[in-house]
């Protein structure tokens, strides 16, 4: 998904360019990834001749929301107070993330806080 977001429509063969270096896919390994995306409805296909052009329909921020929710719901039975508990408490935030999260709700809330005046 990531080939195709930074660059598309795109072939199967202009993925298989944008792949990490380390990955070494075969060709086919990539048309049978993109076959199942299609499926799963989240990228699409038509033909020009007998290429296949495949663009994503699911934005990268709608794919990180919905991956966001799912390992939220798996692990932490959907509630947020446990996920941020637990990276407080591992200690997987540095002190800048700590103050940027800091930031990030109290603008959060004062933008509630105006939504309510």
């Amino acid at each position: 998904m990531k080939a195709l977001w930074k660059k598309h429509p795109a072939t199967a063969r202009d993925v298989m360019a944008r792949l990490p270096k380390g990955v070494s896919w075969a060709y086919t390994t990539i048309k049978t990834m993109l076959a199942r995306l299609v499926e799963k409805k989240v990228v699409s296909e038509y033909k020009n001749s007998n290429t296949s052009i495949y663009e994503p329909l699911l934005s990268q921020r709608k794919a990180r929301l919905i991956a966001f929710r799912s390992m939220l719901d798996q692990a932490f039975d959907g509630a947020t107070d446990p996920l941020l508990h637990f990276l407080l408490e591992e200690k997987q935030l540095s002190a800048k993330q700590k103050k940027e999260l800091v930031k990030i709700l109290r603008n959060e809330s004062q933008g509630l806080n105006d939504e309510i005046e």
